[in-house]
């Protein structure tokens, strides 16, 4: 009797992890599809806005810079499930940038603004190198790591 149950039990708890695995999944790829079609909307909203001006400003270029790399972050999160860390940083100094130039354009006046904001970049970018040396000296994905 108490082989049985136990017999049991185990069949609950692999059937109940394969569907947990499944609605985990389905969520996921649905959720995926969803923040790529709200990213393809949207740079295409902006791409017409643009059309409709007849001209497309800096700022207008670094917007779609950063749709660029939003799609590209969902494409390889997609591909790989791993959050490349790296490409948030991408959309933050892309964004600090056009906010860089949209505030020059509009006040063409130095003040410590400028400054702070160059700076926020330049950390960004230090970052950025610091991933990128981490993720060269020490790969996560090596053949003979056991995690």
């Amino acid at each position: 009797m108490t082989q049985q149950t136990e017999s049991i039990n185990q069949r609950i708890h692999a059937f109940s992890d394969a569907v947990g695995k499944l609605l985990v999944d389905v969520f996921h790829y649905l959720a995926l599809f969803a923040i790529g079609g709200a990213i393809v909307w949207s740079a295409g909203l902006a791409f017409l806005g643009m059309a409709m001006k007849g001209h497309a400003s800096i700022d207008d270029i670094l917007l779609l810079f950063i749709y660029l790399e939003l799609g590209a972050m969902v494409g390889i999160y997609f591909k790989t499930n791993h959050m490349p860390v790296r490409f948030l940083i991408y959309v933050a100094m892309t964004a600090l940038t056009r906010m860089l130039i949209a505030d020059v354009q509009a006040h063409h006046r130095p003040d410590m603004g400028i400054v702070l904001v160059s700076g926020a970049i330049l950390l960004l970018a230090f970052a950025t190198l610091v991933i990128r040396y981490g993720s060269f000296k020490y790969p996560s994905d090596r053949p003979d790591s056991k995690a």
